[in-house]
């Protein structure tokens, strides 16, 4: 039998933390606060016993498969216009403004949308702590070769709507609005929306049907996909409506810059290995620039997999032949703006 809105298993069963599109999963991101391990003292380290140094290492595993999330300016910019919009939008009775996150793949996009998402959340919880049943924000993606029923089953799926297989579009987009009115959604979140595509029927339906959504639910919509631009989404009349409502903001790789050096500093802060000597991954912040092309997606890619394979042979730190050892992470070039 399916449950009701919020009402689904532990977000911390199995890998149900990483479903954001789940009610349960996205409160289990936005509440997740993972312990950050210790480094051991030298001689604390090598005295463990087996079973204890396997349960300290998967800990340091465990971290560097997360590492933290580096507040960009990109990421600093999403939020604050988010939360402004969300202001604006408040009174508004139609008319309302979105905003669009738009760049090449690995550039942060998703991470930026989350992080606004998970900070409307927090800020909801603390301003109304009585409010438990309201869902302040909805997280749902795009998929593939998307129609307007799948929108509406991605938006029924995050709040585990018992929807019937027999349900159309409007009795599914009904039960939607209705509980998104009652739970006091603020933000709606849309992510891969590159996947719509407008130049077939179905794909202009769908992003007619996200219009809908965006009328009949009193939040702020925001947007996220590759390169937005060259899709076809923002042309014709209903591209120029979207883009008459929505502003961009647009990410793209770093420049080896003071900010690249910033951000290989703050990553190479947040390793948890015994070897690995301070300042070794900034001396080799123009090869990372070079191996990533500046993609921060790419770069965090890299350096978790080699801290977590420093960890798995005992190297227990990062070097260049190491990093050299990782083909998986290799980034291709973005295209040109």
């Amino acid at each position: 039998m399916s449950r009701g809105p919020g009402q689904g298993g532990n977000p911390t069963d199995g890998h149900g933390h990483l479903q954001l599109t789940t009610l349960p999963g996205w409160r289990g991101f936005v509440t997740e606060i993972p312990a950050l391990p210790q480094l051991l003292p030298e001689a604390v380290w090598s005295g463990l016993a087996d079973d204890k140094r396997a349960c300290y290492d998967d800990d340091r595993i465990d971290h560097h498969s997360r590492l933290l999330v580096v507040q960009t300016p990109t990421i600093r910019q999403v939020i604050t216009s988010g939360r402004s919009l969300i202001q604006m939008n408040k009174n508004a009775h139609y008319g309302r403004c979105g905003l669009m996150v738009s760049g090449p793949a690995r550039t942060g996009k998703t991470t930026a949308l989350t992080q606004l998402g998970k900070t409307v959340e927090v800020i909801h919880r603390r301003r109304h702590p009585n409010s438990s049943s309201d869902i302040p924000v909805i997280y749902i993606t795009v998929p593939p070769a998307a129609t307007p029923k799948m929108i509406a089953m991605e938006f029924a799926r995050f709040f585990d709507l018992p929807i019937s297989t027999r349900s159309n579009i409007t009795d599914i987009a009904d039960a939607v609005c209705g509980v998104s009115t009652d739970a006091h959604v603020t933000l709606v979140a849309v992510d891969e929306l590159h996947n719509l595509n407008t130049a077939t029927r179905a794909g202009a339906e769908a992003s007619d049907t996200l219009k809908y959504f965006s009328e009949r639910i009193p939040a702020t919509f925001v947007y996220a996909g590759i390169s937005l631009e060259r899709t076809g989404l923002l042309s014709g009349p209903r591209g120029e409506q979207i883009a008459g409502r929505f502003g961009m903001v647009r990410t793209g790789p770093f420049g080896q810059d003071q900010q690249w050096t910033a951000l290989i500093a703050a990553l190479e802060d947040s390793l948890r290995l015994h070897r690995h000597r301070p300042g070794a991954l900034i001396r080799l912040d123009r090869y990372l620039h070079q191996r990533t092309h500046g993609m921060i997606g790419s770069l965090l890619w890299l350096i978790r997999g080699a801290a977590i394979n420093a960890v798995l042979d005992g190297t227990e730190k990062i070097t260049k032949k190491s990093l050299d050892a990782d083909f998986t992470s290799q980034s291709p070039r973005p295209p040109a703006a």
